[in-house]
């Protein structure tokens, strides 16, 4: 197929390089001239494992182009899929400007004629109704009756991991196809060829609220074992050996996946996704005392790691912070709790100097550098070489992820793991 993929994001520039590899073409359309730019170069806007060889070989191929705007671009297209953010909003609820702009500039493309209609995935995580109530009506009002010959609206939500994202894209857990009668799709079934797992053919609505779910219950699950954590940190109870006992449990426990004590969750899908069911909660009046508790949970969490961090080391030590971005193996900083830690540290008169080789300041783009220009604009100048890291002489060296436990440092400073909380 020739596919469009609008946003270049994680998601949507995975799926774009993941696409490729399997043979189809792809237009990457995205408003950020340096991502357009970067991909036109064929390098990739993003650091995630994989994406980097799909996109030289795709060039190669003649199988990429990238563009900033949808007009002019999707006339031969068989499918466009729409991967553009739906940050939190002041209330908390998702902003949906992303997803309203994105059916007005698809709808407007499609007002020439057209032999078959197109297929419109979203991929977008958005609340319950947003096909129905505002993409599909807003599609309409621009193309009246044609709408029907024109569009095949679908919602498709992913489930990649950053760090693990090809893979998942590859292997996911499962396949949610949301259609307006539930009746799938013959495009969609065309996509995902050759890839083995469960598939759920819904109503818009079951497969809206599908990653609503499915990262409320990871976030419950971070929180639950960090307060474990903290629990067996006070009591002197060895957090790692409750884990092991616990995890064992696979038929009662369900899984060990994000039950380990350790860090706080952040990034871009967690905190704003919980957020977002909070206040969908609220909206429908339903009371969720735990899922309001999650975000306070995770910061009172931040702040025990400050804590523990500080009982190690004066005011005035010098610190090395091994892993920036909330994950290893990507350079997604936003809502990273290591930045939080890193900002605590600062304010109460720490030397703090950072190691990521994911994380580059000049490679950041779109919400992403944003983020970190809100959150901590002195980056650039607080990270190190891997040769500094493990030569220089630090007071304590602060492990957040396994971007630190692959170093090896030369002076056996004192070790703090807050990845697993030793």
């Amino acid at each position: 197929m020739k596919i469009a993929v609008i946003g270049l994001g994680y998601v949507g520039f995975t799926g774009l390089c993941c696409m490729v590899s399997q043979g189809h073409e792809v237009v990457g359309i995205d408003v950020s001239r340096e991502k357009v730019a970067a991909i036109r170069a064929g390098r990739a806007p993003i650091s995630e494992p994989q994406v980097q060889d799909f996109l030289s070989q795709a060039i190669r191929m003649g199988l990429v182009s990238a563009h900033e705007t949808v007009l002019g671009q999707i006339e031969d297209c068989d499918m466009a899929i729409v991967c553009v953010g739906t940050p939190s909003a002041p209330d908390g609820a998702h902003d949906m400007r992303y997803i309203a702009q994105a059916a007005k500039d698809l709808a407007e493309a499609l007002c020439t004629p057209r032999a078959r209609p197109l297929t419109v995935v979203y991929r977008s995580t958005v609340r319950p109704g947003t096909m129905s109530t505002l993409v599909e009506p807003l599609m309409r009002s621009i193309l009246g009756d044609t709408y029907d010959a024109k569009v095949e609206l679908v919602y498709n939500p992913e489930f990649l991991r950053e760090g693990t994202a090809v893979s998942d894209y590859f292997a996911p857990p499962k396949i949610v196809i949301g259609t307006r009668d539930g009746s799938g799709s013959e495009r969609m079934r065309e996509l995902y060829t050759g890839i083995d797992a469960p598939v759920f053919i819904t109503s818009y609505p079951e497969a809206e609220i599908t990653k609503f779910v499915d990262n409320t219950w990871h976030a419950v699950k971070v929180a639950f074992a960090n307060e474990v954590g903290r629990v067996c940190l006070d009591m002197g109870v060895s957090a790692a050996k409750v884990h092991e006992v616990f995890v064992s449990d696979t038929k009662l426990n369900v899984s060990p996946y994000y039950l380990r004590p350790g860090g706080a969750f952040g990034g871009s899908c967690l905190p704003k996704d919980v957020r977002a069911l909070q206040h969908l909660s609220a909206d429908a009046g339903v009371t969720t005392p735990l899922i309001d508790a999650l975000i306070r949970s995770n910061e009172a969490h931040k702040q025990r790691l400050f804590r523990l961090v500080t009982q190690r080391a004066h005011p005035g030590s010098k610190i090395l912070v091994a892993g920036i971005a909330f994950k290893a193996d990507t350079d997604d900083l936003r809502e990273s709790p290591n930045l939080d830690l890193v900002r605590r540290l600062l304010r109460s008169g720490y030397q703090v100097q950072l190691f990521d080789p994911g994380v580059s300041v000049k490679a950041l783009v779109g919400a992403n550098l944003g983020y970190v220009m809100g959150a901590l604009p002195e980056l650039d100048g607080l990270l190190v070489s891997r040769e500094t890291a493990e030569e220089a002489p630090f007071d304590l060296v602060v492990v957040t992820n396994a971007t630190g436990k692959r170093l090896k440092f030369a002076h056996g400073q004192p070790l703090l793991d807050l990845s697993t909380m030793a």
